[in-house]
């Protein structure tokens, strides 16, 4: 059987990131599958639920949480191999071949590593861009990320009408989040992502200005 893995959340400051599984058979992907980039939010979980509806597909998810991320003993390409794993002892078999979206710049290097990471005995061909070359792909990167929104919109309801925007450290939104919040409560809120240079400079930047004050 063929598989495809891919991830989501990789860059962002708030959050979990997510890796999914797709294994199947080429035939019986629903019409439409493409790069998780190239849909609608709508469209995206459209496909997710018809993907895990569908008792010819399997899928597997696995997540990587703030804290595992800010582990000062690992770092994101090494998680991001782990994700990818994760999610293929989630849904692959003994003997599955596939492809997975090269969270490396050196593509076959990163297969090798989740091959060699996994519990199953799987044949893994890591490429960049698999997202958009290999179906299989594409419908683990909707599953990913419509795993990320769920959780960042989780996330948003807890956290008492602040706005977290998408978590990005590029979106206007999250910075003038994190901003607030650690105003408010003197820390980052649990979902920040500590070690980014985003939460270390909202740090630096509060501890200056009460030091201004003072």
């Amino acid at each position: 059987m063929r598989f495809g893995v891919d991830e989501a959340g990789k860059g962002p400051v708030l959050g979990s990131m997510f890796a999914a599984a797709v294994r199947a058979d080429h035939e019986v992907l629903p019409d439409g599958v493409d790069d998780s980039k190239n849909l609608a939010p709508a469209r995206r979980e459209e496909l997710a639920a018809r993907l895990r509806a569908d008792d010819r597909i399997t899928v597997g998810v696995a997540e990587i949480p703030p804290a595992r991320i800010d582990d000062p003993e690992t770092d994101m390409n090494t998680l991001t191999v782990a994700a990818h794993a994760e999610a293929l002892d989630a849904a692959a078999a003994d003997g599955d071949t596939g492809h997975v979206d090269a969270g490396d710049t050196d593509a076959e290097r990163f297969g090798r590593r989740v091959a060699g990471r996994t519990g199953v005995d799987v044949t893994v061909t890591a490429e960049h861009g698999a997202d958009e070359a290999h179906a299989l792909v594409g419908a683990a990167s909707i599953v990913a990320k419509v795993e990320r929104d769920a959780h960042v919109a989780e996330m948003a309801a807890g956290l008492d009408g602040y706005d977290p925007g998408s978590g990005y450290p590029s979106d206007p939104t999250t910075r003038a989040f994190l901003r607030a919040y650690v105003a408010d409560h003197g820390d980052l809120p649990a979902c920040a992502r500590r070690s980014w240079g985003t939460s270390e400079d909202v740090l630096a930047a509060a501890a200056q200005s009460s030091l201004a004050e003072f």
